[in-house]
């Protein structure tokens, strides 16, 4: 869809005349719904000024065709700034801008594409503009038809208008080469080399016919993104299904092809407990569901298994085409009814109501990524919602699928394929923890340790990580130190003589970064994830008093969010907020202690309940 196109002579002639602002402006309303803010329309005025001079260079043909504010399918984003027309062989050209008004910036280490700017009156760590501009064009080659059958060639690009580049440069770290080889960053004094930018693509005008192509081509992912997914997942044998699950597997296939091919919407519901391969089934669904030409996602609340998982498939590469396939459960607030042919909602127990950094926007994922796909594959263990705002449930996805319309079908996976005695164990440390009571009072079949001392925990976990798969975690009872979240020597957690650091900000995959054994993960860093050996700090919000195991809501750490408005709650209505926050704490930790597949050990900062848990599991 795109807001605002004209030819260049068009263009020039609305904003001499004021008329672009506004016209963008009324466009956005009646097609999207969407009423910019003031510092939208300034950024507009500004950047749209210079590119009123860049375009205004008699070498760029007046027939060219202008878009301004393209809205990408599968996306709530909108590029910039396009420029159309016929390249060298005739063929139709698109460069594509990328506007920003930043006046300075900083690198971010360890983190692919990512930099760190003030946006928003704040500073914040967002994509580079050469990764920015890199991906719009990849997402239109690898799901617009008419861009892979008529071979249009795409040429993406930044434009820093406002930036003055210094010799180094943090936009130009070596850690940003393979975006900016795809995608050059121009600065304010790099305007000719942007003009010359543009006409190597387009020699002659094309009265916007390029344009008009792309912005009705029918989604559909292309054979290359195809051949890229089907060759990762292909002999690797961490994404291997195993008996229920390829029985699981073939019927959400089944499923999803009768879903792509009648009238009404499908939603499937896969309960599964921990280590049942839910991740590993949602990927090779993604592959396959791909291959057989359907629009497929993964989506997941949790950063941490997205990123995980992404970087799992495609190596150590800082780049590939299948970033676009992998998306926050955020993405659909804007999206277009039946937008994918399946979506795969993995930890849906993690789906919240409103999206956005500030929870403002949309009204319901849930109701969202039904809305956005034919058929819709919702991952989920209702044990495992641990802020005081998941409201994935197997009841709410029943009731919005029931508002949407759709067939909804209930399928399962058994945990038998975390290891032997996982079935006892889950029901065992359900049954201490107190979260539900079972008949498994005794623990067998399972490396569960309680350790006497943080540190022998550490040391044990070390012992382990010898194909750097165990880790430490812990529960949300420290802050985060915020002047050494990139410093290993700044130790957040402090007991006694014992102190380690949380896992750095300066990363995205510490379940899987080699030095990470010697940070703790926490709920967020380590849900969605498994591990050989996990070492789990149980803090002080989990004690035993008086013959029982209770909680206290308020000794987590005042930078955790998933409990954000408690305190306010139990002014309001105590009894619901200690039983929400009795509910998050015990849950938070079943799923810490649920991360090793082949072992777990356990160190409380409470003696007594150290030695509750000693005995519960000699029991």
């Amino acid at each position: 869809m795109i807001i605002y196109q004209n030819t260049k002579n068009g263009f020039q002639n609305d904003w001499d005349d004021g008329l672009v602002i506004e016209a963008i402006q009324s466009e956005l309303h009646q097609k999207m719904n969407i009423h910019p803010g003031d510092r939208e329309v300034k950024s507009w005025r500004s950047s749209l000024s210079y590119m009123r001079n860049v375009v205004g260079d008699s070498h760029i043909p007046d027939d060219a065709g202008i878009a301004i504010e393209f809205n990408i399918p599968q996306t709530g984003k909108r590029v910039d700034f396009m420029i159309s027309g016929e390249d060298d062989k005739g063929r139709g050209s698109v460069v594509i801008i990328e506007l920003k008004q930043w006046e300075k910036l900083s690198a971010v280490s360890g983190k692919d594409g990512i930099v760190k700017t003030v946006v928003g009156g704040g500073l914040h760590e967002v994509t580079h503009p050469s990764y920015q501009a890199w991906s719009y064009a990849a997402l239109l080659k690898d799901f617009n038809e008419t861009v892979q059958k008529d071979d249009i060639h795409l040429k993406p690009c930044a434009y820093l208008h406002n930036y003055t580049r210094s010799n180094p440069d943090p936009i130009d770290a070596q850690q940003y080469t393979p975006y900016l080889e795809e995608a050059p960053a121009f600065d304010s004094r790099q305007m000719r080399k942007l003009i010359e930018f543009i006409t190597s693509g387009i020699i002659r005008g094309d009265r916007c016919e390029t344009l008009y192509k792309v912005a009705k081509g029918r989604l559909r992912p292309s054979k290359s993104l195809q051949d890229c997914i089907a060759s990762m997942v292909k002999g690797n044998r961490e994404f291997t299904l195993i008996d229920e699950q390829k029985v699981v597997y073939e019927e959400i296939i089944r499923i999803s092809r009768k879903a792509q091919k009648g009238r009404a919407k499908e939603v499937i519901i896969v309960e599964g407990g921990p280590g049942t391969g839910k991740t590993v089934l949602a990927v090779n669904l993604l592959s396959e569901l791909t291959n057989r030409n359907q629009v497929c996602m993964y989506v997941s609340k949790n950063s941490a298994p997205r990123k995980v998982y992404r970087k799992k498939l495609i190596g150590q590469a800082t780049k590939s085409s299948i970033d676009n396939m992998f998306k926050g459960s955020g993405s659909f607030v804007d999206a277009t009814e039946n937008l994918c042919g399946t979506i795969l909602a993995d930890e849906a127990h993690r789906l919240n109501f409103k999206s956005g950094l500030f929870r403002n926007q949309g009204e319901n994922q849930i109701k969202e990524i039904i809305r956005a796909a034919r058929c819709s594959v919702f991952f989920i263990d209702e044990a495992q919602r641990v802020t005081v705002f998941d409201i994935g449930s197997v009841s709410e996805i029943e009731y919005q699928a029931k508002l949407a319309g759709a067939s909804v079908t209930k399928l399962s996976l058994p945990s038998q394929f975390r290891c032997n005695g996982s079935d006892g164990f889950l029901a065992w440390l359900d049954n201490t923890l107190g979260i539900r009571q079972t008949a498994n009072t005794r623990l067998s079949g399972f490396d569960f340790r309680v350790v006497d001392s943080p540190e022998e925990l550490l040391t044990m976990i070390r012992e382990r990580n010898t194909a750097n798969r165990a880790r430490v975690v812990a529960g949300y009872c420290w802050n985060w130190i915020s002047s050494g979240k990139d410093n290993p020597d700044i130790h957040d957690i402090k007991i006694d003589d014992f102190e380690m650091s949380w896992n750095l900000g300066n990363t995205d995959t510490w379940a899987i970064d080699p030095q990470s054994v010697d940070q703790a993960g926490c709920i967020h860093t380590c849900q969605g994830l498994e591990f050989d050996y996990v070492g789990v700090i149980v803090g002080p919000d989990l004690r035993y008093e008086n013959g029982k195991i209770v909680t206290d809501v308020l000794k987590r750490a005042s930078t955790d969010q998933s409990v954000r408005g408690i305190k306010k709650m139990l002014k309001e209505n105590p009894a619901k907020a200690k039983k929400l926050a009795d509910e998050i704490i015990r849950n938070t930790y079943r799923t810490l202690m649920t991360r090793g597949m082949k072992g777990c050990f356990v160190w409380c900062c409470d003696p007594l309940l150290n030695e509750y848990l000693k005995e519960q599991a000699k029991a």
